[in-house]
């Protein structure tokens, strides 16, 4: 069976509606603007070439992350990485795209693993359930990284009390048993 190719406005309305996103994702993980606008290209014209069949909005959204994901970690883990010349983040070093806080530099800084499920969790509202099946992983697993990553972030930046870690591992905890009785 043939499946049509995606129209040119089709095309043009899920760029504008999840461009943001998807530079967002790729940016935390290269670190700079040139390989950054790389990666989205890559991400859309993936999904171009797929041509996916998206039940929803939000399963748009979720296929495009673990696109991008996925194509920033084949191209941070390509041999050319390594040897090419550090041009071109001296370069994006003196203007970065988007004005960070202490907060979002301190979560790029993460390893990978944290970094998607803190991104996904606290920037794009997803929920542990919703992230561990974007990232074929179990509930708890991600429970964890996100634990994991509190941890780390409580240690860079220090100025979290001890109180609002407490709070919020009480909503995970309190969301999971929610979504948890919903699906039996």
């Amino acid at each position: 069976m043939f499946k049509e190719p995606m129209t040119e406005e089709r095309i043009t309305e899920i760029y504008n509606r999840n461009k943001l996103t998807v530079y967002r994702v790729c940016f935390a993980y290269m670190k700079n603007t040139t390989d950054t606008e790389d990666a989205v290209s890559d991400t859309f014209i993936n999904m171009i070439k797929a041509n996916p069949d998206f039940k929803s909005e939000e399963h748009e959204k979720a296929w495009l992350i673990r696109t991008a994901i996925n194509v920033c970690k084949n191209v941070l883990r390509h041999w050319w990485r390594s040897k090419r010349a550090g041009l071109n983040e001296a370069m994006d070093a003196e203007a970065p795209p988007l004005e960070m806080d202490e907060v979002l530099c301190a979560v790029r800084e993460l390893p990978d693993k944290y970094k998607s499920v803190v991104y996904m969790y606290y920037y794009e509202g997803y929920s542990t359930v919703d992230i561990a099946k974007m990232l074929i992983r179990p509930q708890s697993t991600i429970r964890n990284y996100l634990s994991e990553a509190r941890k780390l972030l409580k240690e860079k930046l220090s100025f979290l009390p001890e109180e609002e870690d407490k709070k919020n591992n009480e909503r995970v905890n309190k969301n999971e048993i929610k979504t948890n009785n919903q699906g039996l």
